[in-house]
């Protein structure tokens, strides 16, 4: 399946970059190389993740990479992720449009 990216989960990766960068330029650069390795596993295994428990709909799901939620939505052309959150974070509703 293709992975696609919503402007607000790429504008995401960037502000988690930027603000792990704050404090070391590496670790930042680890984290989102983690990131984007969890989310390619999601081209062959689209079903792994868990039902978003704030939206429960089958479609919206999410993996866990540290702290953060990656929230993505199976669809038949692909998958599109749709916010990175920090799990302490609350999901505003508009994260899964």
């Amino acid at each position: 399946m293709k992975i696609l990216w919503s402007p607000l989960a790429v504008e995401r990766l960037e502000n988690i970059f930027e603000y792990i960068a704050k404090e070391n330029n590496s670790a930042a650069h680890k984290m989102a190389e983690r990131i984007f390795k969890k989310v390619e596993t999601l081209s062959k295994y689209p079903d792994r993740g868990r039902k978003v428990p704030e939206s429960n709909r089958e479609e919206i799901r999410e993996v866990f990479i540290g702290e953060y939620r990656i929230i993505y939505r199976v669809e038949t052309k692909g998958v599109l992720i749709l916010s990175i959150r920090n799990f302490k974070q609350l999901l505003p509703d508009k994260d899964l449009d």
